[in-house]
């Protein structure tokens, strides 16, 4: 069990016996007197890829479910699906591409990761905060054009695009923020 202001992003809770992750959670303080704090929290469905918007009340209280978390790594994609390795047994699963979603665009050959796994269920993968991608394509930079911080759409070796710095070039490796498809800093 867990408090409505305990939570945090990546918990995982169970809503009407189904496990829901959460993605997003901002708590309120009302102004009126006597009113109790809010907690408003978006989730998302693990087994259905499913959204929702919820709103707790500062008392309440969530049941939490056991997961384990083991470490994965990413071997390769056939077509529509994804093979991963478990670094502890060695075991090798397959997952639909829609699974994970846009998440799928960070996913590069030994990628090491990690498996949510709820009652022996694979639930999701869970991906590293950074990855390191290569920029296979981006427009040249414009002269002179730096009275404000500009930035350029970048397609990365992955296919997914991510806006970068003018001063970067097709061939750099660039570190990306997988949370919310930022740029973060060259590849060192």
């Amino acid at each position: 069990m867990i408090g409505a202001t305990e939570l945090k992003r990546g918990e995982i809770v169970d809503i009407d016996k189904a496990p829901w992750q959460v993605t997003d959670v901002n708590m309120q303080t009302p102004s009126a007197r006597g009113a109790s704090m809010l907690v408003k929290a978006k989730l998302k469905n693990l087994k259905t890829g499913q959204s929702l918007a919820k709103t707790f009340r500062g008392a309440d209280v969530l049941p939490t479910l056991e997961i384990e978390k083991r470490a994965v790594q990413f071997l390769y994609r056939d077509g529509d699906d994804l093979a991963f390795m478990d670094l502890e047994n060695y075991d090798q699963f397959t997952l639909p591409v829609d699974t994970l979603g846009e998440a799928a665009g960070y996913l590069t050959d030994g990628l090491e990761c990690r498996s949510i796994v709820c009652n022996g269920e694979l639930l999701t993968i869970e991906l590293p905060i950074a990855v390191e991608l290569e920029i296979v394509d981006t427009p040249p930079a414009m002269k002179g054009a730096t009275a404000q911080a500009q930035l350029k759409l970048a397609r990365l070796s992955t296919g997914i695009e991510v806006l970068v710095p003018p001063y970067l070039s097709a061939g750099e490796r660039i570190r990306v923020d997988t949370r919310d498809n930022r740029f973060l800093e060259r590849a060192k």
